[in-house]
């Protein structure tokens, strides 16, 4: 677990996330080899944080998050390939609104949220209907933009963040000592409203 790690625990802890909900790999390739060949070598190896992805309670997969700055924040492997890219599907109620979010340390933040680990992880597939995409906070980040359009335009909900917000993720918010919860549920749009909300947020 991470808990037992100093280097990740403090990591975490500092962060506001929960230690013992993650673990520590201090080589990162040689862990992800003995699970599934991956790497072909294991030179340059690594310290990374493992964030599990359970299905039905098995380990279907798990995501290696950098504790140092790197070029690859996050390494996704999965176990099982027609199991769904996502974080934290075991622990969702589906017949509320289910939050989904860009990172799995931003979902444990929400209340019934899931996180896409992959832009090809299909969410109707696992029977997610009543849903609110929760983007960052990132106005002139266009790969952003043009997700947030095309889910307005899919009729989904969407959360608009309100121009008082300047952190960029619900990670950062938390951080700054912002109710995160409180700012999604009243910032959460769709249809023409959220058009609206959404053009006046890009030119921010």
């Amino acid at each position: 677990k991470a808990s037992e790690h100093p280097r990740s625990a403090g990591y975490l802890t500092a962060r506001k996330l929960n230690p013992d909900d993650f673990y520590y790999a201090k080589h990162f390739k040689k862990f992800a080899n003995s699970l599934k060949p991956t790497f072909d070598s294991e030179k340059h190896d690594e310290d990374r944080i493992i964030i599990p992805l359970y299905y039905e309670k098995n380990l279907i997969g798990f995501q290696g998050r950098s504790i140092d700055p790197s070029p690859v924040k996050y390494i996704t492997v999965m176990l099982d390939d027609d199991a769904p890219k996502i974080y934290g599907l075991d622990n969702i109620r589906r017949d509320a609104p289910v939050y989904i979010t860009e990172g799995p340390f931003d979902s444990t933040f929400i209340r019934n949220a899931i996180a896409m680990c992959g832009a090809d992880a299909n969410v109707d597939r696992w029977g997610i209907s009543n849903r609110v995409w929760i983007y960052d906070n990132e106005p002139r980040n266009r790969e952003i933009t043009n997700r947030i359009s095309k889910t307005i335009d899919s009729g989904d909900s969407v959360v608009i963040w309100p121009d008082t917000i300047d952190d960029k993720d619900i990670n950062d918010m938390v951080m700054a000592g912002h109710d995160v919860q409180k700012i999604v549920e009243s910032n959460t749009y769709r249809g023409l409203e959220a058009k609206l909300k959404f053009n006046t947020w890009k030119r921010i």
